[in-house]
């Protein structure tokens, strides 16, 4: 089984645990994520107070390198990224892991 957190899960987790059906947990979740999505494609950083926050960050153009034909440059154009920066209560729970456990993983 995979050590990743899915939708699914997620919805699950979040259905056990509230008094409300299946179906409107789905969508509040789905909801959640295209406003996430949908603010950080018109160019807004999303900030989630005590969870961290989703940055938008420019790449510049360089010169990338082919390993298969490495006399031949490639120009990767300038680009956009997401970059995500932990809250304070998630650094401090990321303080706790267990370093081995997950390098096993």
């Amino acid at each position: 089984m995979s050590n990743n957190l899915t939708k699914r899960q997620i919805v699950q987790k979040i259905y056990e645990s509230a008094d409300f059906n299946h179906k409107d947990v789905s969508q509040i979740v789905q909801k959640t994520l295209e406003c996430i999505s949908g603010a950080l494609t018109e160019g807004k950083n999303v900030e989630l107070r005590n969870f961290g926050v989703f940055e938008l960050q420019v790449r510049k153009s360089r010169v990338g390198r082919n390993p298969n034909r490495p006399e031949t440059d490639v120009i990767i154009p300038r680009r956009v990224v997401v970059k995500f920066k932990a809250g304070k209560e998630m650094k401090n729970g990321l303080k706790q892991l267990d370093l081995d456990e997950i390098d096993s993983a």
